[in-house]
């Protein structure tokens, strides 16, 4: 009994992932073409697709401050 709640856990874990990278990707500045890539990797191969992502994938901000202004400490 309680190696099936291992096994329902995993697949919870892993669709609550994939849903967290599908959101990452399509707020990212890529174009679309990137995105709907990205989205079918993750969606068809969803271990291999989290595993390429996490490598290769979009990075957080990479734009600095947006004025002198901000970028005082």
């Amino acid at each position: 009994m309680q190696f099936t709640y291992f096994w329902i856990s995993l697949g919870v874990i892993l669709l609550l992932l994939d849903l967290w990278v599908i959101n990452s990707v399509w707020r990212s500045d890529n174009s679309s073409g990137n995105k709907a890539g990205w989205t079918a990797l993750v969606v068809l191969l969803p271990y291999l697709g989290l595993a390429i992502w996490s490598i290769a994938g979009p990075r957080g901000v990479t734009k600095g401050p947006s004025s002198p202004e901000h970028s005082k400490g």
